[in-house]
């Protein structure tokens, strides 16, 4: 099973190994987002949207919706800038695992999402709340990973942008070109298959996350989780062997 993952994460990168990768992530978060819904009533991806709900419980005068709102953002920022942290300290170690890092602890971070299950139906005031943080800390964590490891190409957590791509090449698609040369319209149908892909990568997540969460509960993330740590562990593996020699 490793040589057909060997590269996902590994620091030696190609654009095919950063799609791959973006397509599983974008699967990740759907299924996360959609099955945090269910879990809390919160989506907890698009920081667009939070953003606003502050501004509005602002001159609404909810202002501890507001203050809750902005604890959303920031743990999302929290968890971005986990991932900066530990890439860059890898990177600077030399780690083959530098981009598995923010991945490991995403795993574990999805797990210990699931473990909140029992706990928000028995204690629900105490543990809600927190687990909408992490979710939004988990949620930043991804975003920053994909971001640095493709160069801002790919974005997995939210597919505004994805789908406002989308829109443009079909524009372009369909743009009647009444004179032929250098200035003619053109759709980038690679760029256009890339983003199509990422956004349904991101439903179909979301399809079977709402699904698991709806029929199965809290041990739908286990899956999720496992499928991050086989992604990550074969960097890891790495660096461990070279430690030892």
């Amino acid at each position: 099973m490793f040589p057909l993952i060997r590269g996902w994460t590994d620091v030696q990168r190609s654009p095919e190994a950063n799609l791959r990768l973006g397509w599983v992530l974008s699967f990740v978060a759907g299924a996360t987002n959609a099955g945090g819904f269910l879990a809390v009533g919160q989506y907890t991806s698009h920081m667009t949207g939070i953003v606003s709900s502050v501004a509005d419980d602002v001159v609404l005068g909810h202002f501890g919706l507001a203050a809750a709102g902005l604890t959303c953002l920031m743990a999302f920022v929290l968890g971005a800038m986990c991932t900066a942290i530990m890439v860059n300290w890898g990177l600077r170690q030399r780690l083959h695992s530098s981009y598995s890092l923010p991945l490991m602890l995403e795993s574990f971070a999805l797990l210990v999402f699931g473990l909140f299950g029992a706990a928000i139906a028995a204690w629900s005031q105490l543990f809600l709340p927190i687990t909408v943080l992490l979710l939004c800390f988990i949620m930043g964590l991804q975003n920053a990973v994909i971001t640095k490891i493709s160069k801002a190409d790919i974005r997995t957590t939210h597919i505004t942008g994805l789908v406002t791509d989308i829109g443009i090449e079909l524009g372009k698609w369909v743009y009647i070109n009444r004179l032929d040369g250098s200035t003619s319209v053109r759709a980038n149908r690679e760029r256009l298959r890339v983003q199509t892909g990422l956004v349904m990568g991101f439903l179909i997540g979301g399809l079977l996350g709402a699904l698991g969460f709806k029929h199965l509960g809290y041990v739908t993330t286990v899956p999720l989780a496992a499928l991050l740590w086989l992604l990550s562990l074969r960097p890891l593996l790495d660096d461990l062997r070279q430690r030892a020699a």
